[in-house]
Parts: structure tokens; sequence; C-alpha cells
């Protein structure tokens, strides 16, 4: 059996449209010339919910960029869009790789149907074939799920192809309670409750995307003509619509979640700003001259935390944000990290001290505040600003925290390494127990 069939057996199955809807024009502009692919994200400024849902951060990412990097990095998009009528939902989708869509007041009421914005946007981009609406609230969403759902349709013909996700609830008809109507099972015999072994369950759109042709969006389907699913498994299957509890979502998608085209890679070097990060950028004085900085506990545990991992701190000031050399001894003393003083060029300093240390920048962690740091923050394998760092930061770093500066930030940047650390190992062990069973 070839690769492309086995594909074909192990993830989805195909059913015949009730109108035995053709599937020629599809086929014949696959075969005749190249189609054009593309990924289509809606997202709405408004918000019933959560006021701007869409970029709310999720795990240190704006919500809509888990799905923006896995559409990116699965390589099978002509191009990648974003439908907003939000001036702050199309910078961050700018950010994250995709071209904006601006669409129209008449298809951004809440009113509004998805098929209608998506029919919006193919009558104006007339050159698209093939259209993947990818659903802003489905983090858990990876590139090899949008790679194999497209094989169905440009390998086997099929004109569109939605995502589900294997359920095994018992279902039981809802009873209007002034009706006096007895409620009955709609999809088990009580007297024979299956366990959940000899249940196959039952197959649930999960909402996370829906690949359809040019042709059903026009007549107004999103699933139509000859169909398909494609299964994913519950653990990708996180509906931020549905999974109220933010934290608990985060969790979800800290463990599940796509972190990009790079492997994890095991920090073994941090490097922090003391103004802004470590300390909330405040200096004290006394009426004895003496300066004083307000040093969170709770940074300080984080940053014991690291170094009980074996991943070396060190501390660094700027310039332009100087410290007293006795008050940075006090600091070096209490943190245990070395700290270097008035650095006048962040990305040569820390490539000397990765060479000396024989690391790379995939090695290093970088946690700065401001416009001087940007550099670093692009470069570094793992970089973050806390909450009230500057824009021009927030939009280079990797992750940014929900503690502000001198009051936990640290410590929650020191978390997440750790807890990538550990994601990294448990997938190393994986790869191989993997290799050992060959």
């Amino acid at each position: 059996m070839s690769a492309s069939a086995d594909l074909a057996k192990r993830t989805f199955r195909g059913v015949e449209d009730v109108d035995d809807r053709s599937v020629s024009g599809a086929k014949k502009r696959h075969v005749d010339g190249k189609q054009h692919i593309c990924a289509l994200i809606l997202a709405r400024g408004g918000s019933k919910g959560i006021p701007l849902k869409n970029i709310k951060m999720l795990a240190g990412v704006p919500l809509i960029g888990w799905v923006l990097r896995a559409a990116v990095d699965s390589q099978v998009f002509d191009s990648v869009w974003v439908s907003t009528d939000h001036d702050e939902i199309e910078k961050v989708a700018k950010a994250w790789g995709a071209k904006v869509h601006r669409r129209s007041p008449e298809v951004s009421k809440d009113s509004t149907s998805s098929l209608e914005t998506i029919q919006e946007f193919a009558d104006l981009n007339r050159d698209v074939n093939i259209i993947c609406n990818i659903q802003a609230t489905s983090p858990c969403l990876h590139p090899h799920h949008l790679k194999e759902a497209l094989a169905m349709i440009t390998e086997f013909g099929y004109e569109s192809v939605f995502s589900v996700v294997r359920r095994h609830q018992f279902r039981w008809q809802e009873v209007k309670k002034e009706g006096g109507v007895c409620t009955r099972p709609l999809n088990l015999d009580p007297a024979r409750r299956p366990r959940r072994q000899d249940w196959a369950g039952e197959l649930c759109e999960n909402g996370s995307f829906y690949f359809a042709t040019r042709d059903l969006i026009e007549q107004g389907f999103l699933q139509g003509g000859k169909m398909a699913y494609f299964e994913m498994l519950p653990e990708y299957s996180v509906d931020i619509d549905v999974d109220i509890d933010w934290p608990v979502a985060e969790q979800r998608v800290l463990r599940y979640g796509y972190f990009g085209q790079d492997k994890l890679e095991v920090v073994k070097l941090m490097l922090c700003n003391v103004s802004g990060c470590l300390t909330d950028g405040q200096v004290f004085l006394s009426a004895g001259g003496e300066e004083m900085v307000s040093v969170n506990t709770r940074d300080e545990a984080g940053i014991r935390m690291l170094q009980r991992e074996g991943v070396e701190v060190v501390l660094f000031s700027s310039n332009d944000n100087p410290i007293p050399k006795a008050l940075a001894d006090r600091l070096s003393q209490r943190t245990g990290c070395e700290l270097r003083l008035s650095i006048p060029h962040r990305q040569a300093e820390v490539e000397a001290m990765m060479e000396a240390r024989k690391l790379v920048w995939k090695e290093v962690a970088y946690l700065g505040n401001d416009e001087p740091d940007v550099e670093c923050l692009n470069l570094a394998g793992l970089s973050a600003v806390p909450l009230d760092a500057p824009l021009v930061a927030l939009n280079a770093a990797k992750y940014a925290c929900r503690s502000p500066a001198g009051r936990g930030a640290v410590r929650e940047f020191a978390e997440h390494i750790l807890l990538l650390k550990k994601k990294a190992k448990s997938k190393m062990d994986q790869d191989r127990i993997r290799r050992d069973m060959f």
C-alpha cells in the first residue's frame, strides 16, 4: 500500500453528498494548472464573552498566533489570510505572517455567518481555488493536520474536508418542563450500556478547520459534494469557545500545542535585564543619597528554580539605567547570579558570553523590556517581556508574561522555561523509546 493510500485509510472516511455534486471542476483545475490554496482565519473584533478574545494572550502567544503559526509552517498554502474588522487584530495578524482582508460592515455583524464572510473574501480574491477556514479558537492545531487533510483534496479528489473528534458521550432527548413527556435515549440501549472500550463512539465536528473548493463556497456550502472528514485526536481538539477556564486551556496548549518548526532546545543560559524586568524600573533615593530598588521574592525564587535545574542566570544593566556597584554587589549576592554592569551593546555582549560557553542562540533565554533588547529577543531560542513592556519589545518576544516587571515576571518566565525543558526531555525520552523498539 502506498504512503498516501495508507494516510487516507488512517485519517479520513469519504461520504458522497445527497446531491451527488460533480468534482470535475476541482479535478480539472488540479490537472490543468496549479491551484491557489489559501488559509483564512476569521477574527472579528466583537466578542460576547471575552473582549478581543482572538488576540488575548494564551500561554504567551496571541490566541490567533497559534493557528497562524501552524498554517504558515505547514507550507501547503499559497497565502494565509486573516479576515477582520479591527485595527489591533490586523496588527497582530501581520506580525504573525498573515495578509489581512478588511471585511465590510455588512459581514461584521453579530448575525453574520462564517460562510457569508468567506464568500465575500472569495469574491474579492478570484485567483483562489481552495479555501481552508481555520478557527482562531483552536490553538492545538498542528501543521501535519492541515497537510494530511489537504491531501484528501489534492490527491483523492474530495471537494470538502472538515475536522472531527471522536466522542464517547451518551445523548438523551431534551424534554420541555411543561410538556410532561418522558425523555428517551438517542444513541444507546440503557439495558445494554456499552463499556467505553466496547463502543467506537461518535464523530463530532470539532470546528478546527474546513477545507472547501471555490465552487462549493459560491454555491453556499462549506461542506458538500464529495466530502471527507479528518479525525483529530481529543488532545488536539481544544476549543476556547468551550474551554471557558482560560488557565485550563493554557495548560492544554502548553502540553499539546505547536511551538514551531525548531525542535525544543534545553536552555542552558538565561539573561535578564535588571531594570524593568527583575525590578519595576523605579529607583528610590534616600535623604543620604543612597539608591534602592525593590526585588520581588517570587522572582528570586524563580531564579533559584532555574539554577537548581542547571540553567545559568546572568543579570545585566544598561548604560541608560546604570546600577551603583554596591547595589549590584548586593543583588548578585541575593540572587547568586553574575551581574554585568552598563552593557552598551547587548547583542555583542551576549554573543561573547555564548562563545565563551560554547552555546548557540537556541540554548539561550532572554528577558528584556525595551527597544535595545529587540535584537536579542528575536535571536534567543526563548525570549520574553513583562506585561508592561512597550509594543516594540512585545512584538519581538516569543512569550509575553502576564505579570509586570518586578512583580513576578521573572518567576513566570522561569516556570515557562522549565515547562518547555520538561516537554523537550519528554519528547527525547519518547524518541529514545521508539528507537529502542526497532
